[in-house]
């Protein structure tokens, strides 16, 4: 019997253009226009989470001890298939971690957890680990986003949480930061400014993207 098979191929680069407008969008209307985008992506690709777990080449990143990750808020995709993929290929050397704010203007400090411990609302009321957890510097960092693009440019919620985080971070000692999305969120060139922050890599339900700059 002759067989079939579906190729997932990830659709074009979101335009920064508005059709019938010369000039971009501001980053303003371009996070509004993104998170609707967003939120199309998360309902009519509901296994992403998964299919992304399954793309990211594990043995590639079994040095790292640390692996920061995040509590999904919204259409955000959800990290805990990758982090449970990483943990498991770590055979009980990898630990995982979650950011807290503790103010609403400083860096996100990470704090050590296990899948199923309690988590207490933070600065912002995004769940977290509590006070007595020990803080640590992850030396991976998976990260949400709303756009992205193949150079590394990732574009956030505008609070500027994640740029002072790594530019902190990154002060101290290299670390690998991997950008967790939907396919449907590339840009074909992300805005950026001289304090944001690029990624090393994206990962998304149809492919692990390489940024030419390093590899972990």
């Amino acid at each position: 019997m002759k067989q079939s098979f579906t190729v997932l191929t990830a659709p074009p680069p979101i335009s920064l253009y508005i059709e019938g407008v010369s000039a971009p969008e501001d980053k303003q209307a371009l996070r509004t226009r993104l998170r609707g985008v967003r939120r199309r992506l998360a309902a009519a690709v509901p296994d992403a989470a998964a299919r992304a777990a399954r793309r990211l080449p594990l043995s590639r990143f079994a040095r790292f001890r640390i692996v920061g990750a995040y509590v999904a808020q919204g259409s955000e995709i959800d990290p805990e298939p990758l982090v449970s993929a990483i943990l498991g290929y770590g055979a009980g050397e990898t630990q995982a971690a979650l950011p807290v704010a503790t103010d609403r203007d400083g860096p996100l400090k990470f704090r050590l957890w296990r899948p199923g411990e309690p988590l207490f609302p933070d600065a912002y009321a995004i769940p977290s680990p509590p006070p007595l957890a020990p803080d640590v510097q992850p030396g991976l960092m998976i990260t949400p986003l709303l756009a992205f693009d193949r150079r590394g440019g990732r574009l956030g919620q505008g609070g500027g949480h994640y740029d002072r985080t790594l530019s902190a971070l990154r002060a101290i000692r290299p670390i690998f930061v991997l950008g967790l999305a939907y396919s449907g969120q590339e840009l074909d060139a992300v805005p950026m400014a001289g304090h944001d922050q690029r990624l090393d890599a994206i990962l998304t339900e149809t492919e692990f993207i390489e940024v030419a700059k390093g590899r972990p």
